[in-house]
């Protein structure tokens, strides 16, 4: 390992858990999801453990299960991302605050202010997380009867990239002059139009809001399909996946640095942050008591819906106490299909079987005593598996309080974790380089 290199924590929040069983665990926030008073203070004891980011995933649709199944659901409404954390950049000082925001639906102009909008807010500590919606329910909401096809999902996020950045360009950084005297405000030399037509967008610009404090935010991919992991390789400075041990960690690490490598680009500004579940206790016993009991919340009926939509298919009409059938290709998520029937083939599980894990969570998941998780993060780290992980918390507020009490002074005392924040913008956090500005060379 690297001397001196050390974990880099986000906060998966959606805004709360994504635990399926999450809201009845004992003790749990049942409305932790639509609670600003209790997610403020989720934030604010985040940052006090010193995490680099509360990540605020974001979902389009309510109506993506049965109605008997999305009945069960705790997230089937949430607050829209950048309301949200705009309110907390001013309950907060130093935590990083990413939103997710979707190519597929939105235009770039709007996601070009709202960023940067929330990176001035906030000091500095803004991220965007770039995803291609594939849920086919979503596209019911923005006037499409189908969702649009894979590839073309990701050819149009990559050039909603470029013009969105193109956008955080539209002014140098000393454009607006102010000066009273003359009663000249912005230089019109340093404002650049840009005029882009390409395959799918045309936006003129400049855009109507000054450059963001650190020049663009932190841009986010979670992308695992080979066209995934080259958008990430090409745009990402923090990747957010899913692996589910750390052979495939390693092996997702490699692939994804090397293209970035072969892009022209320093893999050393690009980190990787697994999901991860991660369920504490004071013995490793007491912590598989607790997800043991967490698991027995989930019902059926989510399990069947959650692995539905992993699969791109109505897993209800299959034959519950069977092998996995043979699922064909879908349009929906590849990186989530292949990994649902993956652990189906490879652990021989039978269709309820896999509904129970998934319905649950499929992903990576650490269990243990603050010493053994600790264990196991360091050998991600110094293995090259990740660069830090993406939490996932159990149930609210506890299993957050748990995390932050008992794992990371673990990490500190390890000297692997930050005692303080390295600096006052998110990219000073991550060790990530301001972005130069295209159009205006200083």
């Amino acid at each position: 390992m690297a001397v001196g290199k050390k974990l880099h924590l986000g906060a998966f929040m959606r805004p709360a858990t994504i635990h399926t069983g999450a809201w009845r665990y004992p003790g749990a926030w049942p409305d932790a999801n639509f609670n600003f008073q209790k997610i403020r203070q989720l934030a604010e004891k985040l940052e006090a453990g010193k995490f680099d980011t509360f990540f605020m995933a974001d979902h389009m649709a309510v109506l993506n299960m049965p109605f008997k199944t999305l009945r069960r659901s705790h997230t089937a409404t949430s607050f829209e991302p950048f309301t949200l954390l705009s309110a907390l950049a001013g309950a907060t000082e130093h935590i990083g605050l990413a939103a997710t925001a979707s190519t597929t639906f939105d235009a770039p102009y709007h996601i070009a202010r709202r960023f940067a909008s929330l990176d001035h807010i906030s000091g500095g500590r803004a991220a965007w997380n770039i995803v291609t919606t594939s849920n086919p329910d979503a596209a019911l909401n923005f006037g499409m009867s189908e969702q649009m096809e894979h590839a073309k999902r990701y050819r149009r996020a990559r050039e909603f990239y470029d013009v969105v950045t193109g956008l955080w360009d539209s002014w140098a950084d000393d454009a607006f002059i102010r000066d009273v005297e003359s009663g000249i405000f912005f230089d019109p030399e340093k404002m650049h139009v840009l005029d882009h037509h390409g395959e799918f967008l045309d936006v003129r610009g400049p855009l109507n809001i000054a450059r963001p404090i650190q020049g663009w935010p932190v841009i986010v991919q979670a992308g695992a399909s080979d066209a995934g992991r080259q958008l990430a390789a090409e745009t990402a400075e923090l990747v957010f996946t899913s692996q589910p041990n750390i052979d495939a960690g390693r092996t997702f690490y490699a692939d994804v640095k090397a293209r970035m490598a072969a892009a022209g680009r320093n893999p050393a500004f690009l980190k990787i942050l697994p999901a991860c579940l991660v369920v504490v206790g004071e013995t490793i016993e007491e912590a598989r008591r607790k997800r043991a009991l967490l698991d027995t919340f989930v019902h059926e009926d989510s399990g069947i819906a959650s692995l539905s939509i992993s699969l791109g298919c109505d897993a209800s009409k299959f034959e519950l106490d069977a092998p996995l059938p043979q699922i064909p290709e879908t349009n929906a998520s590849k990186s989530s299909r292949e990994k649902t029937i993956d652990i189906a083939r490879r652990e021989g599980l039978t269709v309820r079987q896999l509904a129970q894990r998934i319905g649950g969570h499929m992903g990576l998941s650490m269990v243990g005593d603050a010493r053994s998780i600790a264990d196991t993060m360091q050998e991600w780290l110094e293995t090259e598996a990740s660069d830090g992980f993406t939490i996932q918390f159990p149930y609210l507020p506890a299993g957050l309080y748990d995390f932050v009490d008992q794992v990371v002074p673990e990490l500190q005392r390890r000297g692997i974790f930050r005692t303080e924040y390295e600096g006052a913008t998110l990219r000073e956090n991550l060790g990530l380089p301001r972005p130069e500005n295209r159009f205006f060379k200083t």
